[in-house]
């Protein structure tokens, strides 16, 4: 327990006592934010760490060499004339310099997922250099698509800054040049498969597997730019089960489930590795309830760290309110607003002016969405726990644990 009650200790501020806190609210958060966290240290430390974390010498040695991965796709990508159809050296120097800045620069969970997924499918048996590596690059073809998503994302958001970063096509010598190195990204994932799954006798289902991943994110922006216009017309008109579908098709599909020829399968970053596992992808539809809503409160939290995370952790900085984001926060705010409120909403959301984004907040933090926001995390985060513990399939099981654990409460 000792190390329990260090890590316990560790999360207390020190001094604290209930005149330090700022009202009864904050005392509230406070002491469920300190149980939910007891119980999440008791259920890590009483059933140690998730089996991916421990395979490959640790999760360090596996960082490493995921990303040693990265360095061989991109000289090959760079290098081999079945990629690069006869690139000059300012062509190449050109993919060199865009690869590096999008591709590798987030947190690599996607990627990563794909490596611990696979490794507790396998748990048990040996597992060689040559299908370590396979998923590696299945899990940096997730990477890939990731970039590409990030790069178009950000031009039709009007984005600034990205992973701590200009966005790409905020650099003077790229500009909406951008746009073609999108689509060349998403090009990569394509020729990366065919390179190393083509005698694979899951081939053909790797190729459908990505193509759906394609059309559902594609999917998704539509919906999201088409429902920014119709909220620029009538704000009341973003309503819970509106966001609700965006979420589903721009986010759950795209990071947590993808349709399949056969029904639902769980995570594209699992979908990959059971494919490398021998598994059949429909056998898990069960999973489709959990997993849709790991993907809605992902969503939400981006939404809410969009307003109130600290540009300094989350690599950005939120636009969701000048964009006239159909957000998670808007939506709860048009439910609870009351005339007043609903009219400062009404003249300022939507307007770059900072001082109409500063009265947007304001009314998000009269109506308490913070605290709201907490409310919901834990409720869901309450739910999924005893849904994954429900699931039959210890694999599984642990895979969506060590899911659930990287998501909850994130602050970027």
């Amino acid at each position: 327990m000792g190390a329990l009650a260090a890590s316990v200790a560790s999360r207390v501020p020190s001094g604290l006592s209930l005149a330090a806190l700022a009202s009864p609210g904050e005392i509230i958060r406070r002491a469920s934010r300190l149980e939910e966290e007891l119980k999440e240290l008791l259920r890590v430390h009483g059933g140690g760490l998730a089996g991916a974390e421990q395979h490959g010498g640790g999760r360090q040695q596996t960082k490493e060499r995921f990303l040693r991965a990265y360095e061989r796709l991109k000289t090959e990508l760079l290098n081999d004339r079945a990629f690069n159809f006869d690139f000059s050296e300012e062509t190449r120097q050109w993919v060199a310099k865009m690869l590096d800045y999008n591709v590798p620069g987030g947190k690599l969970n996607r990627g990563l997922s794909v490596i611990d997924s696979y490794m507790l499918l396998r748990e048990g048996t040996e597992v060689d250099d040559e299908d370590f590596y396979l998923a590696c690059v299945l899990g940096w073809c997730v990477e890939w698509l990731q970039a590409s998503a990030l790069v178009l994302d950000d031009i039709t958001d009007n984005a600034y800054t990205r992973r701590d970063n200009l966005c790409w096509y905020k650099l003077p010598t790229v500009g909406l040049s951008a746009i073609n190195d999108g689509v060349l990204l998403k090009c990569h994932v394509q020729a990366i498969i065919k390179r190393y799954f083509k005698d694979k006798f899951y081939f053909l289902d790797l190729l459908e597997l990505w193509s759906e991943i394609g059309l559902q994110t594609a999917m998704g922006q539509m919906l999201d730019l088409i429902t920014t216009h119709t909220g620029a017309k009538d704000l009341a008109r973003y309503r819970i089960q509106g966001y609700r579908r965006i979420v589903k098709y721009k986010t759950s599909y795209y990071s947590f489930y993808l349709p399949f020829k056969k029904g639902l399968i769980p995570f594209k970053q699992v979908a990959c590795a059971l494919l490398l596992n021998d598994a059949k992808l429909s056998d898990y539809i069960e999973l489709k309830n959990v997993l849709i809503e790991m993907g809605v409160y992902f969503q939400i939290q981006d939404d809410y760290l969009d307003c109130f995370g600290d540009p300094e952790v989350i690599g950005k900085v939120g636009t969701d309110i000048e964009d006239y984001k159909c957000s998670w926060l808007i939506v709860q705010a048009m439910e609870l607003a009351n005339e007043n409120e609903m009219k400062i909403l009404y003249e300022n959301y939507g307007k770059s002016d900072p001082q109409c984004v500063a009265a947007v907040k304001n009314v998000y933090k009269e109506l308490d969405l913070q605290d709201i926001f907490l409310e919901y995390e834990s409720r869901v985060y309450k739910h999924q726990v005893s849904t994954i513990d429900a699931e039959a399939d210890r694999a599984i099981r642990e895979i969506l644990k060590i899911f659930l654990k990287k998501i909850y409460r994130r602050k970027k």
